[in-house]
């Protein structure tokens, strides 16, 4: 399984890698006050990351209500 998730984790960095060579070109990004001018490699990658973050928040939040419902039921 391990040589498996390996493989996988190597795909997809060669992919990463492939796509940063790619997709030099400058782009500018804009939120509310922010302006955030990079490679769109970067901004992408950026993104990817804070999206990851966010989702692993989002299941420990599950995770621990479901914990907590499981602790206490209603009776």
């Amino acid at each position: 399984m391990r040589l498996v998730q390996a493989a996988i984790f190597l795909i997809f960095l060669l992919a990463v890698g492939i796509f940063a060579m790619q997709n030099t070109d400058v782009m500018t990004f804009r939120f509310a006050s922010w302006t955030l001018t990079g490679p769109v490699a970067l901004l992408t990658i950026a993104v990817y990351l804070l999206g990851m973050l966010s989702g692993w928040t989002v299941v420990a939040y599950v995770q621990n209500s479901l914990r907590r419902v499981a602790q206490h039921p209603r009776t």
